[in-house]
């Protein structure tokens, strides 16, 4: 049976609670690995300004495993003074083995979303509110109590999917239009035959890649032709708006129809008629739109690429699909899974290849992250996966893994017990942690978050690449990636 530390209930409320103010969102840690996961729990809520983790019974944080110390680190709150923004500080204690953020080991420093932790041979993961919706989820797909979803299963996940699974049943018998934001790889279709066949229309899905079709061809695939309507058009030719009667539209990638095609698109919308081209009459379609996009349609309304008015009839509902990097409690559960459907449903993992794994940021997502597991178990008839089994891409990301220095506690804060500004490695030639300043002469080492003109000047200079950004910075893809969230950019102007 788990061992629950976090403070709070593993429960959520119901109907009857929906009228209460809704509590504050708190901040802690979701485990992301443990060999021994069985035995901890799922997340841990921050309840009070200070913590501490360690293999001794008495820390909030209990991690029972030889590799840890008794207490091992600290977790603590700090408010600054001028802005009352109140931010968590990891600090080592002296460890054995030392404490690690993101690959790296660290002596003291200030948390940020996604922070991936390491003590012993658990990992977590920092997140900054709403935790306590992950206490319920274990990674092996396990939930105390009931999921919350109980028709849409398609999609592999712990809490966050779940969520959205939720979402997806409660909208699809609706008559709403619906745009899923995702970036590529993260399910967006899965999403769309999901509100489909849970929709109950009699029709059938008919599904097109607004960016994969050159742009003089899009209009006839959409709204079909007559013939004689050009050169080559020696018979009719449903559209696949036609084709979706009674049915649902998906339009992947919407964000890249042409003006023109938006326009009559609109039209479809408002009448419910199409015109093939060539034809003198209108048709009538029953349809439903679904749409998907990587992009900010918002800003490309802003910016003349997308018409406004055709927005306000898409944007019904929105779904939204996080990014693998954000969701890695995911990661040992979506693996099993495509074990499972690659034949191998019995497959083990090394602890070092789920260590690099969960490292690794997936630029390309879940779909990337299939191609990996599909790779492996087609490369060995053995009964578990190593990491002489990973896509060179991972390996490569992995050479540094617990080598690289790590900055402290910013300089803005108060003052600590290690003093802000310095960087602390591990020295001891038996691997241990001893947090002496590292010889990196001033002013050479890791700099801090950079200003939103100067991110975005990088992010120009190398046309989005967030791996050349974030070799000139120093720092890791996902740190890149916390930095764009937090400034709202948008990487695929840079593209």
């Amino acid at each position: 049976m788990s061992r629950y530390r976090t403070g709070v209930s593993s429960s959520y409320g119901d109907d009857a609670r929906d009228s209460m103010p809704a509590p504050k969102e708190r901040s802690g840690l979701v485990l992301l690995y443990a060999p021994n996961f069985e035995q901890l729990s799922p997340a841990y809520v921050f309840v009070s300004p200070e913590l501490t983790i360690g293999r001794d019974a008495s820390n909030l944080i209990c991690v029972p495993e030889q590799a840890v110390s008794r207490q091992h680190a600290r977790i603590y709150s700090r408010v600054d003074p001028a802005t009352s923004r109140e931010a968590w500080i990891l600090q080592d204690l002296g460890s054995r083995n030392g404490t690690m953020v993101d690959g790296g080991y660290v002596g003291e420093l200030e948390l940020e979303p996604n922070h991936e932790l390491r003590v012993g041979d658990a990992i977590f993961k920092f997140v900054d509110a709403g935790v306590e919706k992950c206490v319920a989820y274990r990674i092996d797909g396990r939930v105390a109590g009931d999921r919350k979803a109980k028709l849409f299963t398609d999609l592999v996940g712990g809490a966050q999917i779940d969520h959205i699974a939720a979402d997806i049943e409660r909208i699809a018998p609706k008559e709403l239009s619906a745009v899923i934001l995702g970036e590529t790889g993260t399910g967006k279709e899965v999403i769309a035959r999901g509100i489909h066949r849970l929709s109950g229309r009699k029709g059938s899905l008919q599904a097109i890649n607004c960016a994969a079709i050159p742009h003089n061809l899009l209009e006839s695939e959409l709204f079909g032709y007559r013939r004689g309507a050009f050169s080559g058009a020696d018979r009719d030719k449903p559209g696949l708006i036609k084709l979706a009667d009674q049915g649902t539209l998906f339009l992947d990638e919407i964000g890249d129809m042409p003006l023109d095609a938006q326009a009559k698109l609109l039209r479809v919308l408002q009448s419910r008629e199409v015109f093939p081209l060539g034809a003198t009459t209108p048709e009538r379609v029953d349809i439903r739109i679904v749409c998907a996009t990587h992009r900010d349609l918002y800003q490309y309304v802003k910016e003349g690429k997308f018409r406004g008015d055709l927005l306000a009839r898409l944007n019904e509902h929105v779904v939204r699909l996080p990014p693998l990097r954000e969701r890695k409690e995911d990661i040992l559960l979506l693996a099993r899974s495509f074990g499972e459907r690659y034949g191998r449903p019995n497959i083990q993992f090394t602890f070092s290849f789920i260590v690099a794994l969960l490292h690794y940021d997936w630029p390309f997502n879940v779909r990337e992250l299939e191609s990996c597991i599909k790779r492996g178990v087609a490369l060995t008839e053995g009964e578990q996966l190593d990491t002489v089994h990973l896509p060179d891409a991972i390996s490569e990301h992995m050479k540094g893994y617990g080598e690289r220095p790590r900055v402290s506690l910013p300089s803005n804060l108060p003052a600590s017990p290690i003093s802000p500004g310095a960087e602390y490695v591990p020295v001891d030639a038996a691997g241990r942690s001893s947090f002496m300043p590292s010889s990196i002469p001033p002013g050479s080492g890791r700099r801090g978050a950079p200003t939103e003109e100067e991110l975005r000047g990088l992010l120009e200079r190398h046309r989005g690449n967030i791996a050349a950004v974030g070799r000139e910075l120093g720092k890791e893809r996902m740190q890149v990636h916390r930095w764009l969230k937090r400034y709202n950019i948008d990487l695929s102007h840079y593209r």
